[in-house]
């Protein structure tokens, strides 16, 4: 047999056995992220949980748990992985700085879910706008007021004085 057809036929056996190494990596990756989504889906109903929170936390959880999939698979694959994670990281400064403020309102959510100044149903007082709170989002607070409703970017909330009126029990 020609020396080149059985260097071409080892060679694409050994790129067929790490596709499939790398496939396998990925599904197991894929459904460790949707155990850990699921483990959080099941504390959300705990007593004392704070949902919003454990939800937002599961689907970090599995999006964290499917790039890392990615990358390893990647890297079994053979492709040279650390250009590939410092443009990553490139990136992700480049969004941050270019998304400030959304990244600020949705850390500033964040915040407001986990330490709760304020709950649904409290009347709130804010930068002049004064309503009842119909929701907390990770970007903005929902106040309705008799002339409709007004969005408050979390950011806004997180960093000025907020006057409670009254709070439900």
């Amino acid at each position: 047999m020609d020396p080149m057809v059985v260097s071409f036929t080892t060679e694409a056996s050994r790129l067929a056995l790490r596709a499939v190494g790398a496939l396998l990596l990925l599904i197991g990756f894929w459904l460790a992220g949707v155990m850990v989504q699921r483990v959080m889906a099941r504390l959300e109903r705990a007593e004392h949980a704070r949902p919003d929170v454990i939800a937002l936390l599961g689907q970090i959880a599995k999006g964290t748990l499917i790039v890392l999939g990615v990358v390893t698979a990647l890297g079994t694959m053979g492709v040279n992985v650390t250009a590939l994670v410092a443009g990553l990281g490139l990136t992700g400064f480049a969004l941050g700085f270019a998304f400030r403020d959304v990244l600020s309102n949705l850390l500033a959510g964040l915040l407001l879910l986990v330490y709760r100044p304020f709950a649904r149903h409290d009347l709130i007082s804010v930068t002049g706008y004064e309503g009842t709170v119909a929701g907390v989002d990770l970007r903005y607070t929902t106040l309705q007021r008799e002339d409709g409703k007004v969005l408050i970017p979390n950011s806004i909330l997180f960093t000025n004085p907020i006057q409670l009126r009254s709070r439900t029990p």
